[in-house]
């Protein structure tokens, strides 16, 4: 069984921050990301362009440059790899982490291909990978998606956008403009008043001109092969459908944090409990780090506002570390 002082769960960019700050401490470290490099922002749509600017991004004192301003998913994919390129980051890829038992002195990380034993662990895995669920009947259907990726599979088709936020309204625009005969599904009575300010008045002329239709105040009851079932303010709408796209958010997988013992606060946004300060869980030397911390409330954290966290965490672990050796 291999033995480190640092496991490191998640190779997403604050996963890799974290990579960077040990790689610096001189701890013998690991990461174990269950995908590939930067699994989430691989799941990202082909044409994403992100929020934050190029710079906001950078982490390990890597120079990200992009052609604009903002950079798209994929210059994101290859800075990140230049990154875990220039400072020769320890990560084993394809090696999702199923459980962990505490020992006498640190912890035993279950892996389908092996244990890994450490004395301490980060846990960095991000929120993007488990989305958020309708739960309702027809959901299970292969027609429903709740990540995108292309606008392509929906040209000439009947498409359900189910949400009211960035990621719904982009996903509305960018279909209909592809030749998508689309419908918006939105709990609320408007769209989500801090969607980004050049998608915002775009999606909401789309509605007002009928290019897109959208049904406020409004929840999906039921998707079938040919159709979904609308709970409306008019009453119940049967309309024709192939295809459903559910962007109503993600969340982070709390049944890792059930299989490693993270406790969470039911009463708090399912948040990781963690002292704020250093990061600590109730776990001894078992940390949270990057979008996780915020729970359900995933607008808060981002990479940018994240980025710290690892040198927050290595400035605690590292005398801990030296009391353990």
């Amino acid at each position: 069984m291999k033995n480190y002082d640092l496991i490191i769960v998640g190779g997403g960019p604050i996963g890799l921050a974290c990579g960077i700050a040990a790689t610096k401490a001189k701890l013998n470290y690991i990461i174990l990301e269950k995908g590939v490099l930067v699994n989430s922002l691989y799941n990202f749509p082909e044409q994403m362009t992100f929020f934050s600017t190029s710079n906001l991004l950078e982490i390990g004192d890597v120079p990200f440059v992009a052609h604009n301003d903002k950079p798209t998913r994929k210059e994101a994919l290859e800075y990140y790899r230049r990154v875990y390129e220039s400072w020769k980051l320890n990560i084993q890829l394809y090696t999702p982490v199923s459980g962990m038992q505490q020992t006498e002195d640190g912890y035993i990380l279950d892996t389908p291909k092996e244990q890994f034993k450490t004395k301490a662990v980060i846990v960095s895995t991000g929120f993007y990978d488990t989305a958020r669920k309708l739960n309702i009947p027809g959901e299970d259907l292969p027609k429903v998606k709740h990540f995108y990726d292309s606008p392509h599979p929906y040209v000439n088709q009947k498409l359900l956008v189910v949400g009211a936020a960035n990621s719904a309204c982009d996903v509305a625009l960018e279909t209909y403009y592809k030749g998508a005969e689309v419908t918006m599904a939105i709990r609320s009575n408007e769209i989500y008043p801090k969607t980004k300010y050049w998608i915002k008045p775009n999606i909401e002329n789309r509605i007002k001109e009928g290019s897109i239709k959208a049904y406020f105040e409004t929840s999906v009851t039921e998707i079938k092969s040919h159709s979904v079932v609308l709970n409306t303010p008019e009453g119940e709408v049967e309309i024709e459908n192939d295809f459903v796209l559910a962007m109503i958010g993600y969340m982070p997988d709390y049944s890792l944090f059930e299989n490693l013992g993270i406790p969470v606060d039911e009463e708090n946004h399912k948040k990781p409990i963690h002292n704020p300060e250093t990061l600590e869980t109730p776990l001894p030397n078992v940390y949270v780090a990057g979008v996780i911390n915020s729970g359900l409330k995933t607008s808060k954290l981002f990479i940018e506002n994240t980025r710290v966290h690892a040198d927050m965490i290595l400035e605690h672990l590292k005398a801990k570390i030296g009391q353990m050796a």
